[in-house]
């Protein structure tokens, strides 16, 4: 509106009849007016607009938060630049998810009372005062009218675990908060809900932002339906505790025309360009806590130091630009620069170093590694992780032997972050192309040799996990001489083996016992030569030390397939290599219905196949086989497949496996 009536929402500011407005930057002039006080009570016309909604939010975006308050596009750019400092109710217009597990849902209270405005009898020349803050350009618009009430948001959380769906969890909650208007409370003050439904609300946690002023802010669901349906008393009997809501400005080009003015707003698709360059930038914010939190980056300062920095370096780049804007919106509005220069800032933003492809594929890289520490750890799964190396050296200090599988490329450069802090010092505008570094987890060779060391360190801990002089453990530590993982081995707090080869079948037996688990061994292990700078660990390398361990006999079965009728399934698959004197007598075959805790039930084949009868149609097993190796043991099982049975009616169609 640059030179019509406007109206623009208050958010919280402390707008007044006949208050001075700038819409350049969208400012308020505080403690002066353009008519006196006695004048502005005096010809002020009331009129009465009582109305009252509630609705849900469900949208975290900045477009939908917007709409809810409805910021139009100016106001809006203002506010994300920095330039419009919010208050109440508004507040919720800074609220942002700090995790993508973070299932929310918002519910908003809004309510008007009463509208106030100014007659034609203020508007002459000669009844104006403070003519000094015309003269002087300090601001464009006059408050001729406003409108009064109050907004409430009770914004629900509720965090999810890493098996539950956050838009199912979202759509519970969503069901929950739509009943708070209705829900009665007991004599004793307790909410009158079923028990499963209280269940799931004491699992919601609550943030209120809103134009009332309380005692207490709800933070929990039973103390937010409190306040919700207080919320009417708490404005006050005669609606006296409202505040400004929407606000109706006059240019001050209408009452004289040399007065500074609204030259032209930024058009729409620059502010949803501003819009969708900072929103980028929450989403990376929520997606590295959402790293930082996790497993790998709570045990492993190395990748946890690396997402901090590149936050860090993200959080400093939206600043710059957010300065830059709130010092280019104010100048383009009154016509002192350009609108291209507010695109050029953009293009820079959306296509230098900075730009939201980059950073999103450098965390996608960094996501892809953490991933795979994730299945790594998993496979480990018994498996004690330590964060540091004196953690480490506190550890094996208190037991007899430690095996250690060592995470060694967790430290690597990353060229990306340096260019990043460059460019922000200034000392480089564009990002290098040089060549990308392969990283240990995107090269299949090494990613399947580590792979391979976490399952053979995995095996090897479960066949000897009785033994309580022995401890297995993880550790990121630097080792430029092993890319992606080595294991060591440590005998009373000393490291005695830099590439300890776990073994796969036994070199000597002297004595063994059949079990579920393997067999025990007592015998000699080769270890794997060392660095050759290395002289005492050399010599202690060339000692063949009886170590007392046992380990499976062979690995599991591989190739797993699985076909199914009504109720019978077909299982085959592929025996391992044998080491020498390894012998397989037959297989164990265990299968259960697929949930959470598997029931698992066994059969016995002397084939690579096994036919499954007596099974439930239309139902979901999980298989797995083991090698059974007579006296020598039993190997680990093989990973599970998954086989449903068909419906009923292919069983009477003769379609069963035979």
């Amino acid at each position: 509106f640059p030179s019509e009536p406007g109206e623009i929402m208050a958010l919280g500011r402390p707008f007044d009849l006949g208050m001075f407005y700038d819409c350049r930057s969208d400012k308020l002039i505080p403690g002066i007016t353009l008519w006196d006080k006695e004048k502005l009570d005096r010809d002020m016309r009331v009129t009465s607009k009582p109305n009252t909604e509630f609705k849900i939010v469900a949208s975290e975006s900045i477009s939908d938060k917007s709409s809810s308050l409805d910021v139009e596009a100016s106001l809006k750019a203002s506010f994300l630049c920095g330039l419009v400092s919010v208050e109440g109710a508004a507040k919720y217009l800074n609220d942002n998810k700090k995790s993508s597990k973070q299932a929310r849902v918002t519910l908003q209270y809004k309510t008007t009372t009463v509208f106030k405005q100014l007659t034609m009898d203020q508007l002459g020349t000669g009844n104006l005062t403070h003519c000094e803050v015309i003269n002087k350009g300090l601001a464009t618009h006059v408050v001729t009218a406003i409108l009064y009430g109050a907004q409430a948001f009770f914004v629900f959380d509720q965090e999810t675990s890493e098996d539950e769906n956050v838009q199912d969890i979202q759509g519970s909650l969503k069901m929950m908060i739509e009943k708070i208007p209705t829900i009665p409370f007991s004599a004793r003050g307790a909410l009158k809900i079923e028990e499963k439904d209280r269940e799931k609300v004491n699992k919601f946690s609550c943030t209120f932002h809103g134009d009332v002023i309380l005692e207490k802010s709800p933070t929990t669901f039973e103390e937010a339906v409190k306040v919700f349906q207080d919320l009417p008393r708490l404005l006050g009997s005669g609606g006296e505790k409202v505040v400004p809501v929407t606000v109706y400005l006059l240019p001050l080009t209408t009452l004289d025309s040399k007065a500074s003015k609204l030259v032209r707003q930024i058009s729409l698709r620059l502010v949803t360009e501003a819009q969708n360059i900072l929103e980028g930038f929450i989403e990376l914010e929520t997606w590295c806590n959402d790293v930082l939190k996790s497993p790998a980056g709570q045990n492993f300062p190395q990748l946890y130091k690396k997402i901090k920095k590149f936050k860090g370096l993200c959080s400093e780049f939206m600043v710059g630009l957010k300065r830059t804007l709130s010092q280019k919106l104010p100048l383009i509005r009154g016509g002192g620069e350009k609108e291209a220069v507010l695109a050029e800032v953009l293009k820079k933003a959306s296509e230098g170093p900075f730009s939201s492809h980059r950073l999103k594929q450098w965390m996608e890289d960094k996501d892809k590694e953490f991933n795979t520490i994730k299945t790594l750890i998993n496979l480990m799964k018994n498996t004690e992780v330590v964060s540091s190396e004196n953690a480490l050296t506190d550890k094996v200090t208190q037991t007899e032997k430690a095996l250690v599988f060592v995470f060694t490329s967790l430290d690597s450069p990353e060229p990306f972050l340096s260019d990043l802090e460059r460019y922000l010092k200034g000392s480089m505008s564009t990002i290098s192309n040089g060549p990308v570094p392969i990283r240990w987890y995107s090269s299949q060779e090494v990613a399947n040799s580590v792979r391979r060391k976490a399952k053979l360190f995995s095996d090897f801990q479960e066949s000897n996990d009785d033994r309580k002089s022995f401890r297995f453990l993880v550790v990121g530590l630097a080792d430029r001489n092993h890319e992606g993982s080595v294991i060591y081995l440590y005998e009373d707090g000393f490291r005695v083996s830099q590439d300890f080869e776990v073994p796969t079948s036994p070199t000597a037996v002297v004595s063994s016992r059949k079990d579920r688990k393997g067999f025990h061994l007592h015998g000699t292990l080769q270890r794997h030569s060392e660095n050759l700078h290395n002289t005492l660990q050399r010599q202690s390398d060339k000692a063949r030390n009886k170590i007392g361990l046992k380990a499976p006999p062979c690995a599991p079965p591989e190739n797993l397939t699985g076909t199914a009728s009504s109720t019978v399934i077909r299982v085959r698959w592929k025996g391992p290599k044998l080491g020498k004197g390894v012998n397989i007598n037959g297989y164990i075959v265990e299968y259960g219905q697929t949930q959470k805790k598997i029931q698992w039930k066994t059969e016995q084949s002397q084939s690579e196949e096994i036919l499954i009868p007596g099974l439930q149609p239309e139902t979901t097993y999980s298989i797995r086989v083991l090698c059974d190796c007579g006296e020598q043991g039993i190997s680990r099982e093989s990973s599970s497949i998954i086989v449903t049975t068909k419906d009923k009616e292919s069983h009477e169609a003769g379609t069963d496996i035979r």
